[in-house]
This record gives C-alpha cells, sequence and structure tokens, in this order.
C-alpha cells in the first residue's frame, strides 16, 4: 500500500495528513470546504517540524496531492482515513459514498468521536471492511489510536488496520463492545463533569483544578493507567490491598460526585471562569507549548529506564 487517502482535511484530518506523509505514504486529500487546500498546507507546515524525532529522523516524505471530488480522491488508495462532520445521517452518506468509490478490499476508517460502526456502515455494499480508527489530538503526535468494528465489520479488517497503525507509531487498543464516546473520552468526560461539578460549587478555581492534574495525577497518567496505578496503591498485596483499605473511601467518593449537565447558563459561568483564568495565554500559544513538551514527555516514555 503506497497510496492513503484522507477524506476531511480539520484539525484532525490534516493532522492525520501530516503522520501519514512523514511515513512515505502518498496522500490524497479531500475537502469540499473553500479554502481547505490552502488551510491543510499551512497546518502541514506547522505540524511537520513537531513530529516525533524518530518520525523525522526517518527523512521521507510522500507526495500531497489535493482533490474536490471524493470518487476521484479515493480511487487506488489502500487505506482511508474518514474525518468528516460527526453527524449521523451525513457520516452514513459520506461512507456510503466511499465504499462505493473504492476496492472491496479498502480499508475504510473514521475518526469518529462517538459515533457507532454499526450505524456508519448500515448503507455501505460491503460493511465488512468499516472499522473505529479514533485518535487523540494532535493524531501526528499523540500515540492512542481507538480500534472497533460493527455488526458486520469483518475480523480481517481490524487486524489490518490495527498492523497498519502499529507501523506507524501508533498505540491501538481494541473495543470489544461498541460504545457512545469508545473509551478515552468516556474517562475524559467523566473527569471534566466532576472538574465543572466542583469549579460551579466554587470548591476551587479553573486554573487549581487544572493544575490539581497536572501537577498530581497528571504525570502518573503519562506511565500508567487508573488500574496500574491503583493497583500500585494496594502496596505488596496489589489491587486487593487497594480494596482492602480504600474501598470504604470510594464508596463515599462515588456517591458525592457531582452530576451536572450542560445547560446554557452552565456553560456561560464555565465559560467566563475559564477564559478569565487562562486570559493571558493565547490559544496558539498554548498549542505550541503543548506540542513541544508532548514531543518531549513522548521521547522520555519511549526511552530505556536505566537501573
Amino acid at each position: 500500500m503506497r497510496q492513503v487517502t484522507v477524506v476531511g482535511t480539520g484539525i484532525i484530518g490534516a493532522s492525520w495528513t501530516c503522520l501519514f506523509l512523514a511515513h512515505g505514504f502518498d496522500v490524497v486529500a479531500t475537502d469540499i470546504r473553500d479554502g481547505a487546500e490552502h488551510d491543510l498546507n499551512t497546518a502541514i507546515d506547522r505540524f511537520w517540524p513537531t513530529l516525533p524525532d524518530t518520525v523525522l529522523a526517518k527523512k521521507q516524505r510522500g507526495n500531497l496531492r489535493f482533490s474536490t471530488d471524493l470518487d476521484e480522491a479515493c480511487a487506488g488508495s489502500g487505506f482511508i482515513q474518514e474525518n468528516a462532520i460527526e453527524r449521523l445521517d451525513a457520516k452514513i452518506e459520506l461512507m456510503r459514498r466511499i465504499d462505493a468509490a473504492t476496492s472491496k478490499e479498502t480499508i475504510i476508517a473514521s475518526s469518529s468521536s462517538a459515533i457507532s460502526v454499526t450505524d456508519m456502515q448500515s448503507a455501505c455494499a460491503h460493511p465488512e471492511r468499516v472499522v473505529l480508527g479514533h485518535p487523540f489530538n494532535p493524531p501526528h503526535l499523540v500515540p492512542l489510536v481507538e480500534l472497533a468494528g460493527g455488526k458486520k465489520t469483518g475480523q480481517r479488517a481490524l487486524e489490518q488496520a490495527e498492523a497498519f497503525y502499529a507501523s506507524l507509531g501508533k498505540t491501538p487498543v481494541r473495543l470489544e463492545k461498541e460504545i457512545y464516546g469508545h473509551i478515552a473520552n468516556r474517562l475524559q468526560a467523566a473527569i471534566f463533569r466532576e472538574a465543572i461539578h466542583m469549579l460551579d460549587h466554587g470548591i476551587a478555581s479553573a486554573e487549581d483544578i487544572d493544575r490539581a492534574v497536572t501537577e498530581g495525577p497528571g504525570p502518573r497518567w503519562a506511565l500508567m493507567g487508573p488500574f496500574m496505578t491503583y493497583r500500585l496503591a494496594g502496596g505488596d498485596k496489589g489491587m486487593q490491598g487497594f480494596w482492602d483499605m480504600f474501598a470504604p473511601m470510594q464508596e463515599k467518593l462515588w456517591a458525592d460526585l457531582g452530576n451536572p449537565t450542560p445547560q446554557k447558563d452552565l456553560q456561560d459561568r464555565v465559560t467566563a471562569a475559564v477564559e478569565d483564568s487562562y486570559a493571558d495565554k493565547s490559544i496558539s500559544t498554548v498549542i505550541r507549548e503543548r506540542d513541544a513538551r508532548l514531543r518531549k514527555i513522548l521521547a522520555v516514555k519511549k526511552s530505556p529506564v536505566s537501573d
């Protein structure tokens, strides 16, 4: 496989495009938005220096071609990465069109943040090759890609997609069952909900709630997830030791967690508090700093641990 098609070239699609090109794949990108081609080229130029050093060291770059014609863009590609609008009816129709424009051997992967593959593949003539390939932003840096199939997805398509993503240095995780929002977005949503609950009840400022994560569990979470973290908290007895010591506290915490709903008045209060806390930090500056630090964190994670 030498050619990949990227459908939808917003932030996620542009980041995928950058990663595919850096691994030597020729990319045909397609989008119908006015100015999409210019925006894509600008984004790739911005993303390229932030690619992991191991990727940049390969000193390879595939050819990029842009087309507004979906059928033409999909022709001849061995892998399609779709990143279009998160609306079910539009997703179903787009998948139907991609399915009709590609060989039945071509893998069609969606970056959808929440829509099920079963729904997306429902109008396809060859639904067995439609999979979820949900990245974390930005895909050219963050290793995670969530992989899932729908009711009609074949095992072979999942295996091929997993191997392809792994060849790009991604870390695929498999969902054994479809669930709205997949894995990581649901975990993020749980934390975000509690952060909003505490902010709205005056427990702490937006900045201090953020700092409680970045200076506390955040560094640990970069190395291990919640299960391993709590297993270590249990000492020599591992997970059972954790339950022995902390089950009563967890029960009380779980019962006390907030359950806000994102109605307009709550959105307005949270927006005002967050923007006030970070008024001196432009979004473009924060993105540059985030990507620079992400590169360093990921490089350290991959480096060998000395005794």
